[in-house]
């Protein structure tokens, strides 16, 4: 999300990394005959000419169908069902199950994962499937710059993925690492993308062309797309669990919520994610259609420009460096009326924010010490004693007579970014601090702070399973690179960079005991909440709605108030099939999140702590990169 009240992944940082090159037409190589091309696709869910097509509105495109390139929700779940992880989260409460692999061993010395793949398997152009992908994957990730940003933070640790035959992989560590049951790299068709190389991969589209769809390893195959209007996909006959229930899937993108709701009412759509509160409310007494409020590991902030620099240390931007000063960022946190937000951004649908991982996940959550609550008068005493004094025209000026002005950027595709700016703005001013808003889409505003050419902006992130990932993107490696002559993101977006976080990032990373890592995770959210690169403003719900007259099967995660779709893994994909052909699906449109079969690909976005408890044996995973987009956001 990416996900704040609107679940776009956030297409932050990466999601343009790059954004400004035209895509080469780098179509991807035949699929089998038995998926064909289509026309337009059906208008309505249900079958349409023989087919069972599955139609889902959302409000934002995906950004690439690059899985190096991609960062919101919306194309995580596009290559959440064309590619496979070795294992995956369950629908139950996130405790690690088979994927590719249908087993795994850690050595004595926890420095050698050895897994079984599962033998048999097809890509969707009818080539085999086996170890030597994932090992050609991870490989890629491990050796390339590009291939890192976003699935870095699970090879740090990787020395090499090795392929002694179809069905094992083994992967070699330097030191022990909590990531190992959930490395959520994307396993890729070796015989496809050996073909894009380093240079070609940031320009990589990965889109089908006319007669010749993405080649795919899950529950579905890419076959079509019409930029900012819709995105199909078809069944894939060789998935491993077995063809899903469902002909085809359609994504289609509308301009708001309401049009959104709209559809669904009239019956044009079948799923409705992310919707605003008053859209949501609008639905819930509407016969045929289901609504769910779910629980989403997802926040939204405002984020701070604390000096833009590369990786190296190299300044860049033009971000105000009085922004720079902790005390100064520490003391707008009490400006801002975080439960204000949550009733009139996101119409209760949520809770105030404080750390970066959410409450969802007890075991790794901090409560932290000294909370920071909404009090005016505090922020104005703490900037008087920082050296803040106000000016004759209500704007205050430092110790050098630069007056607190400065850049705040909206996301102009997220309703409740622009509120959210707008009541930030406000409260600001009422402590001198003048605030000029501008709202930009989200591939602009994510170049911009790539660049460094911002001073704050407000957007939002869902949290994966395992809390590596959010937490990586606070490192001082995770700051822009350069690459001849271009300056690219990587997961940072504020520029943070303290030696004292990266150490203990370090740390979390090899520790496989859950108590001792939960222990530096919270000290690491402590830094973060003391130095105030963010603001947490809120932590958000998914509200979802879906026509609960012509599908049932769907299986929450978690159970049993979970979100419906946008999940770690495909497992309402694998299971919803049309009403008329329900043997065994609860009143309410949902299975029992046990009784499924495989689930696809995932790579998650909570920090789990069910996980967190498995990861005795070495568990963890994360993938904060579902960046949120509008209620928000992200995502």
């Amino acid at each position: 999300m990416s996900l704040t009240a609107r679940r776009s992944l956030r297409t932050r940082l990466l999601a343009a990394a790059g954004a400004g090159a035209l895509v080469l037409g780098l179509a991807a190589v035949a699929a089998p005959s038995a998926i064909a091309e289509s026309a337009t696709p059906a208008p309505t869910g249900g079958a349409a000419g023989g087919k069972v097509t599955f139609t889902i509105g959302m409000t934002t495109d995906i950004d690439s169908a690059n899985p190096f390139t991609g960062i919101v929700a919306e194309a995580y779940e596009i290559f959440q069902m064309m590619y496979p992880t070795l294992t995956d989260y369950s629908a139950e409460d996130f405790s690690t199950v088979p994927g590719m692999a249908e087993s795994w061993e850690e050595s004595a010395d926890k420095l050698t994962w050895t897994y079984k793949i599962r033998p048999g398997m097809k890509w969707s152009d009818g080539q085999p499937m086996t170890a030597a992908d994932a090992a050609y994957s991870i490989n890629r990730v491990k050796n390339g710059r590009y291939e890192r940003i976003n699935y870095g933070s699970y090879v740090t640790n990787i020395i090499k993925a090795e392929a002694p035959d179809d069905t094992t992989l083994v992967v070699k560590l330097k030191k022990p690492t909590p990531v190992m049951l959930h490395l959520a790299i994307y396993i890729l068709p070796e015989h496809v993308w050996k073909d894009i190389s380093e240079a070609d991969v940031k320009k990589f589209k990965n889109e089908p062309t006319p007669g010749n769809p993405i080649v795919s390893g899950g529950p579905f195959v890419f076959v079509e797309r019409q930029v900012g209007q819709f995105i199909r996909m078809e069944a894939n006959p060789n998935y491993w669990a077995g063809k899903p229930a469902i002909d085809e899937v359609v994504f289609r993108v509308y301009g708001n919520e309401d049009s959104e709701a709209q559809a669904l009412k009239k019956g044009e759509i079948d799923f409705a994610d992310s919707l605003t509160p008053n859209v949501f409310n609008s639905l819930k007494d509407v016969a045929g259609i289901g609504t769910v409020s779910a629980a989403y590991p997802g926040f939204n902030e405002l984020a701070f420009n604390t000096g833009a620099a590369l990786a190296d240390g190299t300044p860049i931007g033009d971000g105000n460096p009085l922004l720079k000063d902790p005390k100064l960022r520490q003391a707008m946190a009490w400006a801002i009326d975080r439960q204000a937000l949550v009733d009139k951004v996101l119409g209760g649908l949520g809770s105030p924010g404080s750390t970066v991982i959410p409450p969802n996940y007890p075991l790794l959550h901090l409560d932290p010490a000294d909370p920071v609550g909404y009090d005016p008068d505090k922020a104005g005493q703490l900037l008087d004693a920082a050296g803040y004094k106000m000016g004759p025209d209500n704007v205050r000026v430092s110790a050098d007579g630069q007056p607190l002005s400065f850049r705040l950027f909206g996301r102009s595709n997220s309703t409740t970014s622009k509120k959210s700016v707008e009541f930030i703005k406000g409260y600001l001013a009422a402590v001198g601090i003048q605030v000029t808003v501008t709202n930009l889409g989200d591939s602009p505003l994510t170049e911009k702070i790539g660049q460094g050419n911002y001073d704050m902006f407000e957007w939002g992130w869902v949290v994966d399973p395992d809390p590596d990932y959010q937490l990586s993107t606070f490192t001082c490696g995770k700051r822009s690179y350069k690459d001849g002559g271009t300056i690219y993101p990587d997961l940072s977006d504020s520029f943070f960079c303290d030696p004292a976080y990266d150490k203990l990032y370090e740390q979390q990373s090899t520790e496989t005991d859950p108590a001792k890592r939960a222990e530096i995770v919270k000290q690491m959210q402590q830094i973060l909440y003391d130095q105030t690169p963010y603001v947490v403003t809120y932590y958000y719900t998914d509200p979802q709605a879906y026509r609960s007259d012509r599908f049932t099967g769907f299986v929450p995660q978690p159970s049993p108030d979970g979100v419906l779709l946008f999940q770690w893994g495909t497992w309402s994909y694998d299971n919803i099939k049309p009403v008329s052909a329900d043997t065994g699906g609860s009143t309410d449109g949902t299975a029992a999140a046990g009784a499924t079969s495989g689930s696809g690909t995932s790579w998650g976005l909570i920090v789990g702590i069910i996980v967190l408890v498995l990861i005795a044996g070495g568990a963890g995973f994360g993938l904060a990169r579902r960046k949120a987009t509008d209620q928000d956001d992200r995502e």
